[in-house]
């Protein structure tokens, strides 16, 4: 096999120059050839995990369309290595590149919990639902070492205040004990990310993540202690995983969510290059109709920024997928609901303390 078309346990197979860099590099093939004959390493594949400094963590969403007000982000880069990731075009602002660098360079906010409590103490506060994970998992694998995600629901638990949580990593049943207390005041939901029911889809598609199984068997137990679940089928990538969409939600239902939300794929920026680097070389047979029908889902491009139509997609094979989203719901969550989280409990606690008076 060509080495530049193995890097193994990751989605991205290449290195894409990053948009705001005058300097970028490639790897020559005569090189590779070299290293290959010689048996050396060209890359050693390794993850870094990289202090870094913020001065907020919390950070007000402006889109209209995406379902939250707030967002935290523990970690920016994600070792998932899902390969459709919208994240991936931010590694850029950080001086890196969205493709391996993406998977590969963590940076790690060790401050976060700190910064959180400096953020629900403020005396103009008001309590809305603080997404962890907007953009990168916040129970990737950096996780197990760091356990900055745990501090930060240490400190949601002491405010009182409401916390909404978006993975794709059975890691989450680490701190049930956390979860389990936040769900006593209605002040968690999670949202667990599935995108296929096969192992081996998965495998290629989201290749650092937890199995399917681990997935669902988490999704029973969270439900089974009270802690109310969505199942996020995001994204929808037509001939990919779309033909799973009513599989997925009766799966779903059967281990205890209590809805199911999804958006069909959409390759802004530097993804589009990535993942048309990865289909032709993992699905070669099928990539031509896979990239024509996403461009059929988004007025003819494989990217798309309007908001509200960039989400659900247009055209009929948009629609074919709305409308199985929609038969899902109605015969497998007919009389289910996620909760509203609760906003009232946060203020008397600002100080850490209850008020006497």
């Amino acid at each position: 096999m060509n080495p530049k078309f193995n890097t193994k346990g990751r989605g991205a197979q290449l290195h894409v120059p990053n948009r705001f860099s005058e300097i970028s590099h490639n790897m020559r093939d005569d090189f590779l050839e070299y290293c290959h004959k010689e048996r050396e390493e060209t890359d050693n594949n390794k993850t870094q995990y990289l202090p870094v400094f913020p001065k907020t963590i919390v950070n007000k969403v402006e889109s209209p369309d995406v379902g939250m007000s707030y967002s935290m982000n523990p970690y920016q880069g994600c070792e998932h290595g899902c390969v459709y990731c919208y994240a991936r075009n931010s590694h850029e602002f950080w001086g890196y590149g969205a493709g391996l660098d993406f998977e590969r360079r963590i940076m790690v906010k060790k401050e976060a919990p700190k910064l959180l409590e400096n953020v629900l103490k403020k005396k103009n506060w008001k309590p809305h639902p603080i997404v962890m994970s907007g953009n990168t998992d916040c129970y990737q694998p950096a996780e197990r070492q760091f356990e900055i995600t745990r501090q930060c629901l240490e400190v949601f638990l002491k405010y009182k205040h409401p916390v909404s949580i978006i993975t794709k990593n059975a890691l989450i049943l680490r701190d049930l004990d956390l979860l389990k207390k936040l769900s006593e005041d209605h002040l968690i939901g999670v949202n667990m990310s599935i995108t296929t029911l096969s192992e081996d889809i998965k495998h290629i598609l989201e290749p650092r993540t937890t199995s399917i199984k681990k997935r669902l068997n988490t999704v029973k137990v969270l439900s089974e202690h009270g802690i109310p679940v969505n199942v996020m089928l995001a994204p929808i990538i037509p001939s990919i995983n779309s033909h799973e969409i009513l599989p997925l939600a009766k799966a779903a239902s059967e281990h205890g969510a209590l809805g199911i939300t999804h958006t069909i794929v959409r390759l802004n920026g530097a993804i589009g290059e990535i993942f048309t680097d990865w289909i032709r070389k993992t699905m070669p047979d099928r990539a031509d109709k896979v990239l024509h029908q996403i461009e059929d889902c988004h007025g003819g491009n494989l990217n798309d920024s309007r908001y509200e139509t960039r989400i659900h997609g247009e055209g009929k094979i948009a629609e074919h997928i709305n409308i199985l989203i929609n038969l899902g719901k109605q015969k497998y969550f007919k009389d289910k609901k996620m909760p509203k989280l609760n906003c009232d409990l946060h203020e008397p606690y600002k100080n850490g303390q209850l008020k006497l008076f």
